[in-house]
């Protein structure tokens, strides 16, 4: 290998790709320099729970499919995007235990193997994905490659952590409040949330559900094209988005012409303040993309601010608390108890137990309302939407965890990071963290911008247009290879 490893981890899966395929580094080589970062690195940050390096060598100098990404070395999240005759533990203690082993392999990960990229390693997550971050009791923390006493958010902590550290150019992340944008804001990290139904989630999950996978990532182009290569639907999604403006990779780079892009600068919950970093560095974006060309008001669709919104969606995410238990249920093979799961985990599936049907038939509907309403403002002639991604900068470590006193802490304090992502995992739209800037104590932070549904296309290219002002590929954490 004669490239240095130190610019070897600050290329992205684009660059890599092209060096793979012009002969100048070889799958086994890419793989291998992977694997020495994470055992270099992950001592500090505890982003990999599940190390895949003798696979992945074997894989690296066997057969790979000749797809756009063909050798580059690439993690899975520790949640339900599996690798067949492998570990899948979800971040939880008693799969962890038996070490679990997933009989399938997901549709998603299908779509990663056929674009050529080789798997070394799953992931930390919060237990289930349910919490804004990664401090699981089964693995403990994961820590921000900026500052190892603040967390990386979740629930794609972990993927987070290792793409900001260079460990792996890019991984597999998912997000059903905010868990690929919050750890996205919170590592300095490109991170894309799909439209509904844009990748396949089978066959454990399905597409009409409030998550969707990608990528949390350097570039826009790795975003784009990552989601080009799975962006292909299987038979059984049961939701598949339009495909407007693919292939994306395309989009990178093109001008969107003059956009009409509402700024939401205010904190959306009277209860909950919006740190002034996080409003400055937004107000900054908003004049940055002004001088670009793009008009720029206060504005946002005003059904958001309708205060009954956090509990419809606190009724169907705790619902679907009880659903996971009953899940663990089958995958251990018995009862779940209390021991087997968090304290905060057990509540929360208590509280879903609790909800009847025909509560959350009813949340369905109020959101499939509030969807519809949310929609309206898009097709009323706005393009965009500017927000902060969280209210506040990352949390030291330990902030979120819950404790006997305050069992349901991982949950509630998770709320001001989740309160400007969650809306459009109820409404389905595509929404990108993007990493403008750093608070005032050095840690990145990120703003949001929010699409209508099925027009990713215009998100990769206002955001490109950002990456090539601000240049933030060259940003390299203080721990990183």
């Amino acid at each position: 290998m004669a490239i240095n490893d130190n610019e070897l981890s600050r290329l992205d899966s684009y660059g890599l790709a092209e060096l793979i395929r012009a002969g100048e580094l070889s799958p086994t080589e890419a793989v291998q320099a992977s694997i020495d970062r994470i055992e270099e690195l992950d001592g500090a940050l505890n982003a990999v729970v599940t190390k895949r390096f003798e696979r992945a060598l074997e894989d690296a100098a066997g057969d790979i499919p000749d797809g756009p990404f063909k050798g580059v070395p690439f993690i899975l999240k520790d949640l339900w995007t599996s690798s067949a005759d492998e570990p899948m533990h979800l971040g939880n203690k008693a799969l962890k235990e038996i070490n679990y082993i997933s009989p399938v392999e997901s549709d998603l990960a299908r779509r990663y193997r056929e674009a050529g990229f080789i798997v070394v390693g799953r992931s930390n997550t919060p237990e289930f994905g349910l919490v804004g971050t990664t401090e699981p009791e089964s693995y403990g923390p994961s820590r921000n490659p900026w500052n190892t006493d603040y967390g990386t958010g979740g629930s794609s902590g972990g993927a987070a952590a290792a793409v900001a550290a260079g460990m792996v150019p890019s991984a597999n992340a998912s997000d059903g409040g905010g868990s690929i944008r919050i750890p996205a804001a919170m590592c300095g990290l490109v991170g894309l949330k799909p439209s509904r139904g844009r990748v396949p989630m089978g066959p454990m999950q399905e597409e009409w559900g409030l998550s969707i996978q990608h990528v949390v990532c350097h570039s826009m182009r790795d975003a784009a094209g990552i989601l080009d290569a799975t962006a292909i639907p299987t038979m059984g999604d049961g939701v598949v988005a339009p495909t407007h403006g693919q292939p994306y990779i395309n989009q990178v780079g093109i001008e969107p012409g003059q956009l009409k892009i509402g700024i939401w600068n205010k904190s959306p919950r009277d209860d909950l303040d919006l740190h002034p970093d996080c409003q400055q560095l937004t107000q900054e974006a908003g004049e940055m993309l002004e001088k670009m060309g793009h008009t720029i008001e206060e504005a946002h669709p005003s059904v958001l601010d309708d205060p009954a919104i956090a509990g419809r969606f606190s009724a169907i995410w705790m619902a679907g608390a009880n659903l996971t238990l009953k899940n663990l249920s089958k995958l251990l093979q018995r009862e779940v108890t209390a021991n087997d799961v968090e304290i905060g985990t057990w509540l929360m599936a208590q509280v879903g137990a609790r909800t009847s049907g025909l509560e959350v038939l009813q949340a369905q509907a109020d959101m499939g309302a509030m969807r519809r309403s949310t929609l309206k403002w898009w097709e009323n002639g706005w393009d965009l939407l500017l927000t902060p991604t969280t209210l506040v900068p990352p949390p030291p470590i330990g902030e979120l965890v819950s404790t006997e006193d305050e069992p349901m802490r991982n949950s509630l304090r998770s709320i001001p990071y989740a309160a400007f992502t969650s809306p459009f995992n109820a409404t389905g739209q595509p929404a990108i963290s993007l990493p403008t800037g750093f608070s005032s104590e050095g840690l990145p932070i990120g703003v949001q911008l929010v699409a209508a549904y099925g027009r990713e296309d215009l998100l990769i290219q206002v955001g490109s247009q950002l990456e090539a002002e601000l240049q933030w590929g060259r940003n390299r954490a203080p721990i990183h290879a």
